[in-house]
């Protein structure tokens, strides 16, 4: 086993230090909520840095996400190994080339930010309707719920998708997974030559399109020979699951991380088990322990591979005792008679019923359900919600939870004041800033402080509007000894330290809601100590006298001014919150605060890196 090496980066770089160690092409066309993967493969390549094969890869920009997956199909067809990124209505651009690459076994893998696409209105915000628009390509579907799952599951995206020969959509949340910072061990180099095949990498380049041994490819067929050619991929797709779980158990040897097709997590003799895949699996995981501890019997089982579907090993990882299943999809099919998930565990269900195999006394009633649409809030008290309805005589079939339907009645109740014990010994911060104020990126730099500099695991989200500049920002921060599953904000009565980076929001934002008791807050003001108490609103004060809150002012702006940083408070304001926090020592903290400073603005020239240091 290799030993790790630590890192505090977000899913998209996950995404892209595999994809670039690994590719020879990348073909890019930048789009919300992907677009750092393509910037970062193309700076990386710009510098000069290798592949695992010590080339640099040729990064290409084209004219749109169809030109990208045109280049892709071309580049696939000399021999190269190429990959692209993208989102949302860019994937679906993608699909006609993907069908084709599909149809010929060309291994690739497509790193998807999945994000929701505009119906009714455009929403730049994650779920799953682009990859569920997609899944009747032919490309296998393997999902990643975290950080640390997108670094290591796009490796075996990789390794999988040469040895099999079947194209991989490697999907993620956007901006959830995509944008959140954490602390994940990385993969390195000795694993994935490990892992890649090198005979596999000769198969591909051996049937690439040559004048030395010529043959024929995308051809037109008539109905004699189209429906056989059709199906002879069975065996490829059959063979699949097998070559992925066979990766799987390869790349845990190597780092000790185990990864199946279905994993199942929670009491083994569990009555009601919530299925899901991606980001939300996390807050059910957290929801299950706690659950558990108060003698309740639940678990998650959460889809990994979920095309090519083996609804075997689905259901195998089901625990016989299972009596009640809600399946929760993260997107919504209009007319059907249910979700593309929960219609899957369905089948596999009624097959094996069917087939006089099951593994139940009874066959588990299931319901489905719909949830976290364009990044929607999904938090234990909802998925508290679920396993109490599934408990209920009649469980309600469809439904929705995180929103409140009163046209169709479709939603849950739930608690919005229900908490896991995951944060007893976590430390959560909350900074609203202003839109390329710096404030966002002064908190990834502390995130990366923080997971570089302790043993303690970090997580870092940063909340934009979609407006991105100029408008509010909120960072979630938070920090403990324990691994940080929590994939939702940080909620009210929660925030053991609250900063306002622009005096402007103390009109416009509630922000002393999410203080918990004796909690900080620091505000950036213009205003004197002695006069600033009188300039902030009634509520808040009351606020700060009820929740026993200490209080800090600085003017930042005037701060800046001095120091000849004109107006980015974010090194300032971030100096303050390691003062205040005691997260670190302070010597500790402004010194990893400096070669911060050097790594984020070095190239900009030495007289911003003085200034900040100043």
């Amino acid at each position: 086993m290799h030993s790790p090496d630590w890192l505090t980066i977000d899913g998209n770089e996950a995404a892209a230090l595999i994809a670039h160690r690994l590719s020879e092409v990348c073909a890019i066309y930048p789009i919300t909520p992907a677009s750092p993967m393509g910037e970062f493969a193309d700076a990386w390549s710009a510098e000069g840095r290798t592949n695992l094969w010590d080339s640099i890869p040729q990064i290409v920009e084209m004219q749109s996400e169809a030109g990208a997956a045109g280049a892709v199909h071309g580049a696939l067809q000399a021999g190269c190994l190429a990959t692209t990124f993208t989102a949302s209505q860019g994937l679906l651009l993608m699909i006609p080339n993907m069908y084709k690459i599909a149809g010929e076994l060309t291994p690739t893998v497509f790193h998807i930010a999945a994000r929701s696409l505009a119906c009714q209105a455009l929403s730049i915000f994650g779920d799953h309707s682009d990859v569920m628009a997609a899944r009747q390509t032919g490309f296998g579907m393997l999902c990643a719920g975290s950080v640390q799952e997108v670094m290591d599951l796009a490796a075996i995206a990789h390794a999988a998708t040469l040895v099999g020969r079947i194209p991989m959509l490697h999907f993620f949340d956007g901006f959830r997974t995509s944008h959140e910072v954490a602390k994940i061990e990385a993969v390195a180099d000795e694993t994935l030559r490990d892992l890649i095949s090198a005979d596999a990498i000769r198969a591909h380049r051996a049937r690439a399109l040559s004048p030395d041994h010529p043959v024929l490819r995308g051809s037109s067929q008539n109905p004699d020979v189209y429906f056989q050619g059709r199906e002879r991929v069975n065996t490829a797709y059959a063979a699949f699951p097998a070559i992925v779980q066979d990766c799987m158990d390869r790349f845990a040897a190597a780092t000790g991380r185990h990864y199946h097709l279905f994993d199942y997590h929670g009491a083994a003799d569990a009555d009601r088990i919530i299925v899901i895949m991606g980001s939300g699996a996390e807050a059910v995981h957290e929801t299950v322990d706690f659950l558990n501890q108060q003698n309740a019997r639940v678990g998650v089982l959460r889809v990994r591979l979920y095309r090519p579907l083996q609804a075997s090993a689905l259901i195998d990882a089901i625990p016989a005792t299972v009596k009640r299943i809600a399946v929760l999809d993260r997107t919504k099919e209009p007319g059907s008679d249910g979700e593309p998930l929960y219609k899957d565990v369905v089948t596999a269900l009624a097959q094996q019923q069917m087939q006089g195999a099951s593994r139940f006394a009874t066959l588990p009633r299931v319901i489905g359900g719909r949830y976290g649409l364009s990044s929607k809030e999904f938090t234990p008290g909802m998925v508290k919600a679920v396993f109490d309805e599934l408990g209920r005589d009649q469980p309600k079939h469809p439904f929705t939870i995180g929103i409140h339907d009163d046209v169709t009645h479709t939603s849950l109740d739930w608690d919005a004041g229900f908490r896991t014990d995951a944060h007893t010994d976590c430390v959560q911060a909350v900074f609203y800033g202003l839109g390329s104020d710096g404030t966002v990126s002064a908190n990834k730099n502390s995130i990366k402080i923080i997971g570089e500099t302790t043993d303690l695991h970090a997580q870092g989200y940063f909340v934009y509007d979609s407006k991105k500049s100029g408008a509010v920002t909120v960072s979630h921060l938070r920090f403990g000894p324990r691994p940080i599953r929590s994939s939702y904000l940080v909620d009210d009565d929660d925030a053991h330290f609250v900063a306002c980076h622009q005096p402007v929001f103390l009109q416009r934002y509630d922000m002393l809601d999410k203080a918990a008791q004796n909690a900080v807050f620091l505000l950036n003001t213009p205003e004197s100590p002695d006069r600033v108490w009188d300039t902030l609103p009634r509520r808040m004060q009351q606020q700060m006298l009820d929740k026993h809150i200490r209080f800090y002012v600085i003017d930042a702006y005037k701060v800046a001014q001095d120091t000849k940083m004109g107006t980015r408070i974010n090194t300032i304001m971030q100096t303050c919150f390691f003062a205040i926090s005691d997260v670190l020592p302070c010597e500790q903290a402004i010194a990893a605060i400096k070669q911060a400073v050097e790594k984020t603005y070095g190239r900009k020239g030495r007289r911003i890196v003085e200034f900040n240091c100043q």
